[in-house]
């Protein structure tokens, strides 16, 4: 099967997207609104983009009205209306479904760290807190917000951000920075509304160097 992307709708296109770029982690985003409030929420389209700068993003679409979801309206820059920061956590295994109830469309201002029963807790570096319950949380100070589709429903934005202190449970890590994945047990999203998966089923395999010196 071949697929024009222009003759089909806008739902079908993010069928394709969810159900064939799998398993997408999940960056569980903190933020403060200019009047205080806290938002805490899961977005799948998530991914590192390099290490010097230590940078991330994240992509939040708009709302059915077009209007922007309240963790972009938190996190882009000041000079755009935002604060310009935001936390992102890494979800375990344990809170799946505490981390699920927080996509649940609550009234702005009303904390989702409430509605799930978990713990916000100070950060060091940005005003968001990070999450108690998650075993590693990046800190980020955002960069940039690129938006492909302005105003439009569904339409996609692109947060940067430069992290700027990383929390790691001390079971996670060593002294050499390696995190251990097993203390992580960290949650992957597959398609569908419901569809998750774990990454405790893992295998290693040979780098490009090491196979081509094997022929």
């Amino acid at each position: 099967m071949e697929i024009d992307t222009s003759a089909i709708s806008r739902a079908e296109r993010y069928k394709l997207l969810i159900g064939g770029i799998v398993p997408r982690p999940i960056a569980f985003v903190a933020t403060v609104g200019v009047d205080g409030s806290v938002n805490l929420a899961p977005f799948s389209f998530f991914t590192a983009i390099g290490a010097d700068p230590m940078m991330m993003m994240f992509c939040p679409a708009n709302k059915e009205d077009g209007s922007e979801k309240d963790t972009l309206a938190n996190a882009k820059p000041v000079s755009e209306g935002g604060t310009g920061e935001f936390v992102v956590n890494i979800v375990s295994v344990a809170i799946a479904e505490q981390m699920a109830a927080c996509a649940a469309i609550l009234p702005y201002g009303e904390s989702e760290f409430a509605f799930s029963g978990l713990t916000p807790v100070p950060s060091a570096r940005v005003k968001p807190p990070r999450v108690k319950e998650c075993p590693l949380s990046f800190e980020c100070v955002t960069t940039q917000v690129i938006r492909t589709n302005p105003g439009a429903p569904g339409g996609g934005n692109v947060v940067m951000g430069r992290v700027v202190r990383v929390h790691v449970l001390d079971a996670a890590i060593n002294e050499r920075l390696h995190l251990d994945p097993v203390a992580l047990d960290a949650l992957g999203r597959m398609g569908g509304p419901r569809g998750y998966c774990t990454t405790r089923d893992r295998l290693e395999v040979a780098r490009g160097d090491e196979r081509a010196a094997k022929f």
